[in-house]
């Protein structure tokens, strides 16, 4: 499979454990690069020790910060990224779907999955944090077997998982990262120039991967905040329009309807 999967790890320990597990027993085989920005905690360089020999692993002697940390994932090859956070627990067939994304969707240049805790691609309830399903193993499968995928566009990508493919580097380059620093607004912004090259970001809409929240930047005190939304306007005046016509028409509601009357899973 042509999709290198890049995970940025910045401490947070637990989480990037979990992470680690669920990658491990559903892309043992696949190809995975493991970006350690410079972890504090000794016990992240403990974990990459036990992870498959044949996963390649790079090592910040010094923290550069999320964007910067994605970028080089996103270098590292010139074919298809997912860039998948530290936080995340991915599902049964996940990368398949993901796969079949980029076949199904001409002129794509992002997609992201359903999660319980992805904005605007959160699934049961939209823009909100919902628990992570007790059994993603049958989620997965049922969205699978049940829901035949429409790929609807987004206005953004959504970068807890967030597949890049080879013809958005080649067209869009990489994140922006004198403008958006360690993180927060990056995906946004990249979304944007997707779409204004004439590629197509979209909601990969039978996949599912879970999704924490937040734990690498909570070891680093950040948060979204008015400057994050500032620094995007001034790149892009029209994007709180967008966003905010997107929720208020919310086109996702039907199509999230429909799948949670399939899945008891849910």
């Amino acid at each position: 499979m042509n999709i290198e999967i890049v995970v940025p790890i910045y401490n947070a320990h637990d989480v990037t454990r979990r992470a680690l597990q669920a990658l491990q027993q559903h892309n043992q085989n696949d190809r995975v690069l493991l970006i350690n920005d410079a972890s504090t905690d000794p016990r992240i360089a403990d974990l990459l020790r036990q992870v498959p020999s044949h996963w390649q692993q790079l090592h910040h002697t010094h923290n550069q910060g999320f964007v910067k940390t994605a970028n080089a994932g996103l270098r590292h090859n010139t074919g298809h990224s997912v860039l998948l956070n530290s936080d995340t627990l991915v599902s049964a067939g996940w990368l398949q779907r993901m796969a079949e994304a980029i076949d199904g969707v001409d002129q794509l240049g992002t997609a992201t999955p359903w999660s319980n805790n992805a904005e605007i691609c959160s699934i049961p309830k939209t823009l909100y944090n919902n628990s992570v399903p007790t059994d993603l193993t049958a989620v997965a499968h049922q969205l699978h077997e049940k829901h035949r995928p429409s790929y609807p566009e987004l206005p953004t990508a959504v970068g807890f998982c967030m597949l890049v493919t080879a013809a958005a580097k080649q067209t869009v380059g990489y994140f922006d990262e004198a403008t958006f620093g360690l993180g927060y607004g990056e995906e946004n912004d990249y979304s944007l120039r997707v779409a204004q090259a004439g590629l197509k970001n979209v909601l990969v809409d039978n996949c599912y991967v879970a999704h924490v929240g937040n734990q690498s930047f909570g070891e680093r005190n950040l948060r979204p905040n008015a400057q994050t939304m500032q620094r995007l306007l001034q790149k892009h005046p029209e994007y709180g329009s967008l966003v905010e016509k997107f929720i208020e028409n919310d086109p996702l509601r039907q199509l999230r309807e429909s799948i949670v009357d399939k899945i008891a899973a849910f």
